[in-house]
Formats: structure tokens, sequence, C-alpha cells
């Protein structure tokens, strides 16, 4: 799903206009974009959180030369998905009743 289609299943769903929907959307992409700039983490509780990792400087190397150079430490965003997100995408398997075991009686 693109932007485009997400702003459409927006519009449908909570029955607004599309442009309403285009700009309510963006508003969230802002909103969550300036929390993590900030070095806050966003946590919208059954969905997941969105926060920022920091990655350590590490030695790696030029795949052509095989010299050897040093990769700067960098902050990442990330997203860790929640409970229901998680149970949405994989739902619980239903419980198998467990067959008692059959023994074959000695003859």
């Amino acid at each position: 799903m693109n932007k485009s289609e997400l702003i459409d299943a927006i519009a449908a769903s909570a029955d607004i206009p599309k442009a309403v929907a285009g700009r309510a959307l963006d508003a969230v992409t802002d909103t969550v974009t300036a929390a993590l700039k900030a070095g806050d983490s966003v946590v919208l509780v059954g969905f997941g959180t969105f926060a920022v990792k920091e990655r350590a400087a590490r030695t790696g190397r030029n795949p052509q030369t095989g010299e050897a150079l040093e990769i700067a430490a960098a902050k990442l965003p990330g997203f860790k998905a929640g409970k229901g997100l998680k149970d949405a995408v994989n739902p619980p398997k239903p419980a198998k009743a467990k067959a008692a075991k059959s023994t074959k009686a000695a003859k």
C-alpha cells in the first residue's frame, strides 16, 4: 500500500474527504518525525513504538580495494510492533485438544 492508497483507506474508514485524510496523515508523520528528531519515542499502545536507535561506529572494508575505513556512528529510526499489531498479522492458532494416547492391549 502506498501513501495515496493509505489516504483513500483513511478517508473511507473515517468517512472524511481525501484532502482532510491527506492532511491528517501528513500531520501524523510530521509529528512522529519531530518527536524522533527531538530524541523522544512515540508509543501507540496496541500498535507499536517508534524510537531512535543508536548504531555505534565501526570499521568496515571497501569491497573493491579491501581498505579498512571507519564508519561513523549513526542514529536510526526504528519501529517495534506492539502486541495488537502482532496478533492481527499472526492470529493466534486455536488450541488443539490433546488426544488421549491410545494403547493397544496385549493379546
